[in-house]
Order: structure tokens, then C-alpha cells, then sequence
């Protein structure tokens, strides 16, 4: 996992904490809102008459799933899997517990602040906070962010799922989500951080306005974050091995797909007079504002976004990234990748109209290659094509803003680690280019102090140390 001050640890038992991964874990933790605790949301009373239907899709709770036979011992020794991963899913010193914690962050200063600022009562607490805070459908909200959060209702599949001699494949067949399936888990991770259009799913601009981080994505760093598996033999067997090229670029498409389906929703990409801010990049308005007469102003053109000065650009940070992969793993569509990029920026100057019919274009080219990614092998050699590319002068002159760098630099460090799990580099050799990576990251430390020409620099001397170790 990754070091939140800048290193990384090459082994999964190190967590990471540098200044732009906060930004990135954040959007989960430190959310929108708090709660006093007399402002605790009962949850609905189950019918005693329910029928069996209702039954076999509800939520039944993280303590269905707490059994010492099941995942509630106290040592990750069992077999097939750890057996302490709800131990893993509580802990505190660690991002594995992040959603455990993340409905008691509501009641944490940073939350009452949000809450003050919004001017928020309960209904709306509820309405703009739980969706993401609490398992929506569960029978305690106290529980969090819970098991079925992300595999799913248990009442449809968990008397099969402790049968034994029980499959993964069984218990999808039943209703447990496939996680597994990069899409899959790409999109239950999108539905709180980077927002969905189900109640209390989507960080509006007024919410980020009130002290909440900005929304970010990376498919790959969030699984690493919340890992409660070993990949062992066995998992292999019963899962096959993950690959982290695999997901990086499924994450990075599926990112962008929603980002634009979110957009195209009248009822979301407006807030009374003004679009909603939440889906443009955030620098290209918050920075330094300066009066003299000798200012020069800090605005880099890029060539892909064919939009004048003083225009907010969207957030095209996905969309960056997907262009470096493209170039590696669809290289046939290099040019109507780029072409319809352009396209749809410079159609945020025509109006909304235009802008969606644009985003829908695009969208569909990102879900085809989000499928075509999917089901693709991914070689060392395309790993360190896709490190090459993403730092190449194609893709580095887009690096005009904060957000795009960030990403490129997570990208970067999440390619490499995967290059190292598929035993290309070494752990050494991956010891060795953590100065390089840090440079990179040391340039994206702060965002009032972003400098695109010295970020491309940094980034270019990390990727020379990585090309050397073909």
C-alpha cells in the first residue's frame, strides 16, 4: 500500500499517507456531515409478515457475518480466506477500517462544521449524507459502510455462501456482487466516491464549498486500501490473480463513464443559475488572484482543451489518463480518442445542448474501452508502455492543472507496483525508484503551489529511472 508522506511500501502491510492520497481517501472519511447524537436515524421496522422475497433481499447486517467460523476471528489464519476480516474492517489505525468509521466521522468536528455551514436538519442528513455514510437498506446505520455495502444483500445468498464445498461462482449465481469483475467493483466503488444519482450519493459543488475534499477515483488504490485478502494459491484458484494494469485502466474508463452519465442529467449539471461546479476542475478557478501590474498569469494552454482563458474546463482528469492507456492498449483508437476529447471541450462553449451530445459520445467510447480493457491480459511490456505513455509529450502536455497531475503521478505508482507484483521489477529496483516517484509526488504536494512545467519534469525523471529497469 502506499505511504500518505510521500514513500511507498512495496509490501501490503504498510499503508500509505502522503498529502494527495488524503485527498484521495478523504473523499470517504472526512465526508459531508455531522450528526449530534440525538439526531440518530432509526431505521425502518421489519414486517413480521414479511414474505420471503423481502427476506432474500434484505440486509441482514455485519453481524451475520461475524461468526468465529465465518470472518469474526481474532487471527487471519483460516482457510479459504483470512477469517479476520471483520477485525480488518473495524481497525482503527488503519485505512481498512476507513468504512467502519465512516457514519462516526458525522459526528467528528470536521462533520458538525459541514453540517453548520450547509444548514442542515435531519431530513437533510439523511438525504444528502446517509446514502453514502450507511448502508443503504441495513438494519443499523450505526454499522457503517458494512459487508453488504459492497457484496451485496446477504439474504439472497449467504445460506449457500457457508455451505461447504461452496464456490465463488455459486454464490455470485445467488446474488452476491462480483467483485472480482473490474467493471464490477469499479462501479460499487463509484457510487460514493465519485457519486451516483440515488439519494445521498452525489458531493454536490455546495458541499465541497462547506469542507468537503474534492471527489476522486483510482480503481486500483482504493481495492489496495481496503485489501482483507490474501492473495495466496488459493485464491488464485478459486478467483484467478488480480492484475492492477487490468484494473487501473478499467477504473480509469469506468471513472470517466460515470463522471459523464452524471453530467448528462439535467436534475444533477445545474444548481438554480450556475452549472454544478462539482464536475469542472476545481484549480482552473481556485487560484491565486493578483492586481498588480507586472502579474503574469498562470494559466498553461492545453492543447485538448480548445477553450479560451477564464473558462472553467471540466474535470477531464480520467480522461487524461485514459488517453495514455489508450495509446498502449487500444492504439487504433488513438486518434478518435483524442478527436472526440477535443470535441467535447470545445463544446462546452456552445451550450448544453451541444456539451451533451458530446458527453455522450464520449461515454460510449469509454464504456468500449472499459469492456475492451476488461478482458484484456496485461503484459509487463504494456505496463511499462502505459508508464512511458503516460509520460510522453502526447499525454504530458495536458498536465496543465492539479488534478490531472495527481492522477498521472498515482498512476505512475500504481503501475509500478503492479509491475512488481507480476515479479517484472524487483523489490529492490522498486526501493530504488521511490526517490524518483517521491519527486514526482513532492511536485503535486500542494495544489496553490502547482507548477505544470517543473510537475512534467519530476515526472519524466521518475519514468527515465523506470525505463532503465526493462
Amino acid at each position: 500500500m502506499r505511504q500518505p508522506n510521500g514513500s511507498r511500501g512495496w509490501h501490503f502491510a504498510t499503508v500509505v499517507s502522503r498529502p494527495a492520497l488524503i485527498a484521495f481517501f478523504a473523499c470517504f472519511l472526512m465526508a459531508a456531515v455531522a450528526l449530534a447524537a440525538s439526531m440518530l436515524i432509526a431505521p425502518a421496522p421489519v414486517e413480521a409478515q414479511a414474505s420471503r422475497s423481502d427476506t432474500m433481499k434484505r440486509h441482514l447486517g455485519v453481524a451475520s457475518c461475524a461468526g468465529s467460523t465465518c470472518h469474526g476471528r481474532s487471527l487471519g489464519d483460516g482457510t479459504p480466506v483470512r477469517q479476520d476480516e471483520l477485525q480488518l474492517w473495524q481497525e482503527e489505525s488503519s485505512p481498512t477500517g476507513a468504512h467502519s468509521r465512516a457514519y462516526r466521522v458525522l459526528f467528528q468536528p470536521r462533520g458538525q462544521d459541514i453540517i453548520r455551514r450547509l444548514g442542515l436538519d435531519q431530513a437533510g442528513v439523511a438525504r444528502d449524507c446517509l446514502g453514502c455514510h450507511a448502508e443503504p437498506g441495513a438494519a443499523r446505520v450505526e454499522d457503517a459502510v458494512g459487508c453488504e455495502s459492497c457484496h451485496g444483500a446477504a439474504g439472497q445468498w449467504i445460506a449457500g455462501h457457508y455451505t461447504v464445498g461452496t464456490t465463488h461462482e455459486r454464490s455470485v449465481s445467488q446474488g452476491m456482487t462480483d467483485l472480482v469483475d473490474p467493471q464490477v467493483r469499479a462501479n460499487v466503488c463509484l457510487d460514493c466516491h465519485f457519486g451516483s444519482d440515488r439519494q445521498g450519493q452525489f458531493a454536490y459543488h455546495r458541499i465541497m464549498g462547506a469542507g468537503h475534499p474534492r471527489i476522486s477515483f483510482e480503481l486500483d488504490l482504493f481495492s489496495t486500501l481496503q485489501q482483507h485478502w490474501n492473495v495466496d494459491a488459493d485464491y488464485i484458484e478459486r478467483k484467478g490473480r488480480p492484475n492492477a494494469l487490468r484494473n487501473w485502466a478499467v477504473g480509469q474508463a469506468e471513472a470517466l463513464n460515470r463522471s459523464l452519465a452524471l453530467f448528462e442529467k439535467p436534475g444533477l449539471a445545474t444548481d438554480g443559475m450556475f452549472p454544478e461546479f462539482y464536475f469542472f476542475d476545481c484549480h482552473s478557478c481556485h487560484r491565486r488572484i493578483f492586481d498588480g501590474e507586472d502579474v503574469r498569469a498562470s494559466k498553461v494552454a492545453n492543447p485538448l482543451r480548445p477553450i479560451p482563458p477564464g473558462y472553467p474546463p471540466y474535470n477531464d482528469e480520467n480522461m487524461i489518463m485514459l488517453a495514455a492507456a489508450v495509446r498502449v492498449l487500444a492504439p487504433d483508437l488513438t486518434g478518435a480518442y483524442d478527436g472526440q476529447t477535443r470535441s467535447f471541450h470545445a463544446a462546452m462553449l456552445q451550450g448544453r445542448d451541444a456539451a451533451v451530445t458530446e458527453a455522450g459520445k464520449m461515454r460510449s467510447m469509454a464504456r468500449g474501452l472499459s469492456t475492451r480493457f476488461a478482458g484484456s491480459a496485461f503484459t509487463d511490456k504494456q505496463g511499462f508502455a502505459m508508464l512511458d505513455a503516460i509520460a510522453s509529450e502526447a499525454v504530458a502536455v495536458r498536465y496543465t492543472d492539479y488534478e490531472g497531475a495527481v492522477q498521472s503521478v498515482m498512476a505512475m505508482d500504481t503501475l509500478v507496483s503492479g509491475l512488481v507484483a507480476q515479479g517484472a521489477i524487483s523489490e529492490g529496483q522498486a526501493s530504488a525508484l521511490r526517490l524518483d516517484i517521491n519527486r514526482a509526488y513532492a511536485a503535486v504536494n500542494d495544489p496553490n503551489g502547482f507548477k505544470p512545467l517543473a510537475f512534467r519534469s519530476a515526472l519524466a525523471g521518475a519514468v527515465r529511472s523506470i525505463r532503465s529497469m526493462q
